[in-house]
């Protein structure tokens, strides 16, 4: 098995990933701009000719610290490189560096070229050359945090060349890209239904040309000539060849069966010539309509009752364009609301500002990335209800007060937020009774906010009907005053019945954002579950277990996602171990850890009850962070109550805690009161919650407690405060 690292642009992340699971690859979990996952040879050589996703595929060879060019060239030259690369062969270098002391990429690739080149000449005397185009061999160097990691890139050149491109427009779509808009808009599922796929400003082809070969299951790799294993020393040609064979077989299979279903228009003769040209480079050109009008003159072929529009309209880079662009995109949404219905759609937006142009309602919108240039897909169900969006109704006194307060509140916090650099952070929480929420604000890695409403258990004597009209208006006011979409605000709202007032079901929607603190990413959920996989009011818990941890072996128990692990790793901890009992958090935790770039056996994670993992490990560390549940009535291990069981706990820690450690110990049990009495004995004892509190959950500075424990030195009397308390 060998282990991968497939690239791509931001925002594919989560398509690509179920791309690789569905060819066969194992330990499938994505990262920022790409997806690790493993496999056999046959896996990525697939991979490689099969995505229509990925950048590029690499396969590692070697991990290790690099801070300086020394560390870098000696790394380097302890791989064995006659293995992978002929002495008379040519090779290329590829390095990309972030966070380190070596910050100049040219320099790195430089360096490990000279690693791998000296190493040739030492041995006899020959040296391979250089190829920048297209080498036997092209060498990644990622260096993160000064650690390297080497890989050989099996693509050679980026995989968004196809091989069919012969000409193209001023502002070129990637073919990645344009597969992953498909995919987003569900052409595969529109097409098997029967519809047609309609570009009314089609450029050099792009989108219908990979929507054809989608829909006839052409290997997106099948007409390239290069790859990056062709000229490595364990390329197995008959493996591949074997691959080449099958993927043929399938063309010609999809290609027979292939409908004429694909029209594509533009105002340019040029190129619709340039479309035409591409198609023909393809393989496809004979199921394509390409025709010379504009937008406002596109409507759907006679005879085709519906199927997917798919357009990737200009943004109006240029100075002196921008300004024209606005009336396009309206011409682009009157096209589709009059002449498309029952049809889909989907537009590539520059910006959200002209996707509000087209005056259509999207169901759905995410962010893609057009080569360094953020842009938002936007798709619709073209229903005749599509009209221009009625004018709001007035807001009454109380949402009024609201939304007074939320802009308050936004004055008050948002330069703070945007000078320490937070990103998620508490808008608002209950300031008016009448509307008992907390909102909080999760600005994801594309920059764009989301919101998490939670609603707090309204009293008794608040009619249902009251309280559900008062969250829409939460709803409604947040989202303007915060200025995020409705598809972007997740909503959690409690349901009345047996039992009292409790959370009802959640969404299964599978839907993750990557966001950052403290310069460290992690994923959230904000619909799935009651918790979104980052408690915002530990920020400052976080940052103290980063201050902590250097040097120090680090335990977390109730890792939960292991944000707690993150940041100690980050802090300089020798390693981390992350102790929960359930599998699908741990799975979250090892997403977290790898997204940061901290995998490997320096970082444990173990399914386990946090009490019986104690008892048998035998491991000693020196940072301990413990923030249990209030209670735990799991099937899987004994009943769990804070209150009662914290002392046996932190015992337990402070069996595993080294001479010097500390024990880090929070919870968010609001009547919670430590038994120092039982412990002061053994521990010194900071209370450090109210340091622990950050400023925008300042309204409620008893949301968590936060103790910091240490062994008394053998030396040392017992805390006189505590002495003191034991008296009493």
């Amino acid at each position: 098995m060998n282990a991968y690292f497939a690239t791509c642009p931001k925002g594919l992340e989560y398509l690509l990933r179920d791309e690789l699971v569905a060819m066969g690859a194992q330990d499938v979990r994505e990262a920022l701009a790409g997806v690790y996952f493993s496999g056999t040879l046959e896996t990525g050589y697939r991979a490689c000719l099969w995505s229509r996703l990925a950048s590029r595929i690499l396969m590692p060879l070697a991990e290790f610290d690099a801070a300086d060019d020394d560390a870098l060239y000696t790394g380097v030259q302890a791989i064995d490189w006659s293995l992978h690369l002929a002495a008379h062969a040519t090779l290329a270098v590829d390095a990309h560096t972030a966070q380190s002391k070596l910050t100049h990429s040219q320099f790195i690739a430089q360096r490990v070229k000279d690693a791998v080149v000296d190493q040739f000449r030492q041995k006899d005397g020959t040296r391979p050359g250089v190829d920048t185009d297209e080498p036997d061999v092209r060498i990644n160097l990622h260096l993160r945090r000064d650690r390297a990691i080497v890989s050989l890139d099996l693509a050679g050149s980026p995989l968004h060349r196809r091989g069919w491109r012969e000409l193209q427009g001023e502002a070129p779509l990637k073919e990645n890209l344009a597969a992953a808009i498909l995919l987003r808009a569900r052409w595969p599922e529109t097409y098997a239904a029967g519809g047609a796929l309609l570009d009314p400003m089609c450029g050099s082809g792009t989108l219908l040309v990979e929507g054809a070969w989608m829909a006839a299951d052409v290997a997106p790799g099948l007409h390239r000539e290069y790859y990056g294993f062709l000229g490595w020393q364990q390329h197995d040609l008959a493996l591949w060849r074997g691959l080449l064979d099958e993927a043929r077989q399938r063309a010609e299979t999809g290609l027979r069966s292939l409908r004429p279903c694909f029209f594509g228009s533009d105002a340019d003769p040029r190129m619709v010539q340039t479309a035409k040209r591409n198609a023909q480079e393809a393989g496809v050109a004979g199921f394509f309509t390409l025709e010379k009008h504009d937008v406002a003159h596109a409507a759907p072929p006679p005879g085709v009752a519906a199927g997917l529009v798919v357009t990737n309209p200009p943004y109006g880079e240029r100075l002196g364009e921008r300004v024209q662009m606005p009336a396009l995109y309206r011409a682009v949404g009157d096209t589709l609301r009059t002449r498309f219905t029952g049809w889909r759609a989907a537009v590539l937006a520059g910006d959200a500002e002209l996707g509000r142009a087209l005056a259509l309602r999207a169901d759905k919108k995410y962010a893609l990335y057009n080569g360094a240039l953020e842009t938002v897909l936007l798709t619709f169900e073209l229903h005749a209800r599509d009209e221009t969006p009625r004018e709001a109704k007035p807001l009454s006194p109380g949402a009024q007060m609201l939304k007074n307060r939320l802009e308050k509140n936004l004055r008050h916090l948002r330069k703070r937020v945007q000078r320490e650099g937070i990103q998620c952070w508490r808008g608002y929480d209950q300031d008016l009774p009448e509307y008992a929420v907390a909102i909080d604000v999760y600005g994801d890695t594309h920059g764009h906010d989301h919101l998490h409403i939670q609603e707090y258990r309204a009293p008794a004597e608040i009619p249902v009907e009251t309280a559900r009209a008062r969250l829409r208006e939460v709803v409604r006011v947040a989202g303007e005053v915060f200025d995020v979409p409705r598809e972007r605000i997740a909503l959690k709202m409690r349901e009345r019945g047996k039992g009292g007032s409790k959370y009802g079901q959640f969404d299964q929607r599978g839907e993750y954002i990557d966001v950052e603190e403290g310069a460290l990413t992690f994923r959230v959920n904000l619909t799935d579950y009651l918790d979104t996989g980052l408690f915002l009011d530990h920020r400052l818990v976080r940052a103290k277990l980063r201050e902590l941890a250097k040097d120090r072996r680090f335990l977390n128990l109730f890792a939960y996602t292991a944000t707690a692990s993150v940041y100690a790793a980050a802090g300089g901890a020798r390693d981390t171990t992350s102790v929960d009992l359930s599998a699908t958090y741990l799975d979250w935790a090892s997403r977290n850890l790898a997204l940061n770039g901290f995998t490997g056996a320096k970082h444990r994670l173990m399914q386990a009850d946090a009490l019986a993992f104690l008892q048998r490990d035998q491991a000693h560390y020196g940072l301990i962070y413990v923030d249990p549940p209030t209670f735990s009535n799991s099937k899987r291990a004994d009943d769990f109550d804070v209150q009662r069981d914290h002392v046996k706990l932190l015992e337990a820690c402070g069996e595993r805690l080294a001479g010097d450690g500390v024990i880090v110990f929070s919870n968010n049990f609001r009547r919670f009161k430590l038994d120092h009495e039982a412990l002061a004995e053994r521990f010194e004892i900071e209370d450090w919650s109210a340091p622990s509190i950050p400023f925008d959950f300042a309204r409620r500075a008893d949301i968590h407690g936060c103790w910091l424990l240490r062994p008394h030195r053998p030396d040392a009397n017992v805390n006189p405060w505590d002495s003191a308390r034991i008296k009493k």
